[in-house]
């Protein structure tokens, strides 16, 4: 667990950046060295046809330890577990998956681990 010696505080609204990907972005705030990621997922979007062409893994390689504010998603890890989370759930997903968004609603999640060079594009 990391220290800081000063309050530091961001807004969502006014990200550090924002990454843009297929039926998706993520806005991300840097607190020190902590990342915060808010993900908004809309309906169809997949890691596997979304996100993958740009970070060029199997499957994702980022942890993530996250919320869901709203919407639905699932994930599938490489040994095929699967678990399914809606508003409220919370999960932590070691690398090593799949994941789309379940239903008609965009998926908006926050995570805490996983955002550092998540979706970032790689040779």
């Amino acid at each position: 667990m990391s220290t800081t010696t000063k309050i530091l505080a961001k807004s969502f609204e006014s990200p550090d950046e924002v990454r843009t990907f297929e039926k998706g972005k993520v806005e991300i705030v840097n607190l020190g060295n902590v990342i915060i990621g808010r993900a908004t997922l809309e309906p169809g979007w997949s890691w596997s046809t979304c996100v993958k062409p740009l970070v060029n893994t199997d499957s994702c390689q980022a942890p993530h330890t996250s919320v869901i504010i709203s919407g639905r998603m699932k994930v599938r890890m490489d040994d095929g577990t699967e678990i399914e989370g809606g508003p409220g759930d919370t999960a932590v997903v070691p690398p090593g998956h799949d994941a789309w968004v379940v239903g008609d609603e965009p998926c908006v999640s926050i995570d805490f681990t996983g955002m550092g060079d998540y979706a970032k594009k790689h040779e």
